[in-house]
């Protein structure tokens, strides 16, 4: 089902998207004793790409072209799934949840084998490391969403979602507290974001991400950047959506209410870059397999308790 009514929130979503980039690193630079770039740092960043000219290496073929493209428009397709601003998102049909994870799914295909099409040693060992914790991670967000699923008998976000209530928290606090920090740690992975992956690093050796993404420029690196400040806006969405009710709100309150919910989800990771170090590439996996084991308790609990 198509949602006219949401488009123009899946729209404004779009155009804040790549502030959320800006505020983390803004309350990094508060923890640093510093100014930091300003919030609106990748518009700036995004517009000066755009300008410019691609350059690919001789190695490359045609996948590193197809490659940015292919990741905005799967991401701008999950983003047609996700609601947002306390909506219906824009399309929704039974089962449309996995069809979202799939699509988020298609572009990190992309990202990988885009890294490997260049022949760079460095990017290789990026890209081995993203599908890996990738693979890891999967586990705990359908796990947690095993759990709504069961708590809402919906198989669609907008349903899940809209069904989610301050009740729901009240009879099963463990459970939503257990799938809601599963859910953070999933965030932080697919978004290499600390302790999992330093988005600021330069050392080839310890990067995911930033490492899979080094021979792009231009247009090219702009639309994966605005990618996945999307994907970060994304996730963030299903979070405040997770922990907040919409129905104990007033129609005029909800907008705002969301919009604070994604900053103090930035903030909240602004907070854990600035106070934990970045694990050891042989304690991330432990890392997110916890994870994946907070989601599997939740999913018992729930079991047990029906």
């Amino acid at each position: 089902m198509i949602n006219l009514s949401s488009i123009g929130w899946f729209f404004l979503s779009l155009v804040l998207a790549p502030a959320l980039p800006g505020l983390i690193n803004k309350v990094k630079a508060f923890f640093g004793g510093k100014m930091g770039p300003p919030v609106l740092q990748l518009y700036f960043d995004l517009f000066k790409l755009m300008h410019k000219s691609a350059t690919y290496s001789q190695t490359s073929t045609a996948v590193t072209k197809i490659a940015p493209f292919a990741i905005l428009f799967s991401t701008l397709g999950a983003g047609l799934l996700v609601p947002a601003f306390f909506r219906e998102s824009c399309c929704s049909f039974t089962g449309d949840v996995i069809f979202m994870a799939y699509l988020l799914g298609i572009g990190r295909f992309f990202m990988v084998i885009a890294a490997l099409d260049r022949g760079s040693a460095f990017e290789g060992m990026g890209a081995s490391r993203e599908v890996l914790y990738s693979a890891l991670a999967e586990p705990a967000f359908f796990c947690g969403l095993l759990v709504l699923i069961n708590e809402t008998g919906s198989l669609s976000t907008s349903g899940i979602f809209a069904q989610l209530s301050f009740a729901v928290w009240q009879q099963n606090p463990a459970i939503m507290l257990l799938i809601a920090v599963s859910w953070m740690i999933v965030l932080l992975t697919e978004n290499a974001r600390i302790p999992v992956d330093d988005p600021n690093t330069h050392l080839e050796l310890t990067m995911i991400h930033e490492v899979m993404i080094l021979d792009y420029s231009s247009k090219d690196l702009a639309l994966i950047e605005f990618a996945s400040a999307l994907k970060l806006w994304l996730f963030s969405s299903l979070l405040v959506g997770l922990i907040i009710s919409p129905q104990a709100l007033p129609n005029f309150t909800t907008v705002p209410v969301f919009i604070a919910g994604i900053v103090f989800v930035a903030i909240i990771i602004g907070i854990i870059e600035s106070t934990i170090a970045r694990l050891r590439l042989i304690h991330i996996p432990k890392f997110i397999v916890g994870s994946g084991a907070l989601a599997i308790i939740a999913l018992i609990l729930k079991i047990a308790g029906n």
